[in-house]
């Protein structure tokens, strides 16, 4: 049997031509036309109000955290179990991470918990939608009020919440076109805009704090530095890469659900004799097959089944060590109540491996093999 990779970036076909057209066009910087066609798929798609392209998720987290204007002190409220960009963003502001714990089903945020992290300084509440899943995100608002709501959907593209997209719910969404995700671009994101009053603004931030876009447009005839910003766009090759992939994102997430679905029929009779927890989602969510994760009795059954597949060259790995006690954590967040979900599922989680291409072959020798090992 040959090796299963955790991940094996894929390409649709068409990226070279695209890198090519792109080179022969004699732009290759930034903003040009590729940049603008993933922008507009972005906005038809997905229906946002305004698509950013950026270099990575991690820098459209860093824009939305300029957009708005935290300053030290401020509060932004978050889950612990997610990537450290999450924090990282607000945190570079001199915000303070304020973490909350996690749903034991959805692993994404307990909007009961959100109430009690509100303080006068909570200046955004940021929403992981984990695995393509998300929290209830009309709760949320609910519970938000007037407070701005910043989707972190790196999972997220093409999922919905109650047939809404996920991006769409926030003032501002950040997604990820990193090689690990649905659709790539090897490192790429987005940043929607779905409050009109920062549409202006997200532009001139987009374009390193000036009005360089204003002036294209033929409404100045100079561009000056007006705001702050920084170098967000990724360059025109990327965006022609991106672009393929885009064409074929439907596609692909069809392919990804039904490889999602495979092994979640093949691990329900472990499920059902309790060896292992499958992945739930809310009634209202429709996830997009970015990851098929399962929960275990404990971490020495983690640590065991891991051995057993690596032996067999099936890779699986685990996920986040949650922000709260990470040290960077500790010293620019807090957490807000206990987090024992999170310290839970971090100590248990299992993501399998997961690829366009997979094939179930692959996936029935890594079920039989983590079986097994639990067994033992």
């Amino acid at each position: 049997m040959a090796p299963i990779p955790f991940n094996r970036p894929h390409v649709v076909g068409t990226e070279h031509r695209y890198i090519q057209e792109a080179i022969e066009s004699g732009w290759t910087a930034g903003n040009g036309g590729f940049t603008r066609r993933c922008q507009a798929w972005l906005t038809q798609t997905v229906g946002c109000g305004r698509a950013f392209l950026t270099h990575s998720c991690t820098g459209a987290l860093e824009m939305a955290a300029l957009l708005l204007d935290l300053a030290p002190g401020d509060e932004v409220i978050m889950p612990s179990f997610t990537f450290v960009s999450t924090a990282n963003a607000f945190a570079l502001r001199g915000a303070v991470p304020v973490f909350v714990d996690i749903r034991p089903d959805t692993l994404c945020l307990d909007v009961e918990r959100v109430a009690a992290a509100i303080t006068p300084r909570t200046r955004a509440i940021c929403a992981v939608h984990y695995a393509g899943n998300s929290c209830d995100l009309d709760q949320l608002a609910a519970a938000a009020g007037a407070i701005p709501i910043v989707e972190d959907a790196a999972q997220g593209l093409l999922a919905t919440f109650r047939g809404r997209q996920l991006g769409t719910f926030g003032a501002l969404s950040a997604l990820s076109f990193h090689e690990t995700k649905n659709v790539i671009s090897g490192e790429g994101g987005a940043l929607l805009v779905n409050d009109p009053a920062l549409f202006q603004r997200a532009e001139i931030s987009w374009e390193k704090g000036t009005n360089r876009a204003a002036m294209f447009r033929g409404e100045i005839d100079k561009y000056t530095w007006v705001d702050l910003g920084s170098s967000f766009l990724p360059s025109e090759l990327t965006a022609a890469f991106l672009f393929a992939q885009m064409e074929q994102a439907r596609e692909l997430t069809l392919a990804r659900r039904q490889i999602w679905e495979r092994y979640r029929e093949a691990l329900a009779p472990a499920a059902a004799r309790g060896l292992l927890e499958l992945p739930a989602a809310l009634a209202d969510n429709v996830h997009n097959g970015h990851m098929f994760n399962v929960l275990l009795p404990d971490l020495a059954a983690r640590t065991r089944v891991i051995a057993a597949l690596k032996a067999r060259d099936l890779h699986a790995v685990f996920h986040y060590v949650p922000l709260h006690s990470s040290p960077a954590g500790r010293r620019y967040g807090r957490a807000q109540g206990p987090l024992n979900v999170t310290d839970s599922v971090s100590d248990r989680l299992l993501r399998l491996p997961m690829w366009f291409g997979l094939p179930a072959s692959g996936q029935q020798e890594v079920v039989e093999t983590m079986v097994a090992a639990l067994l033992r």
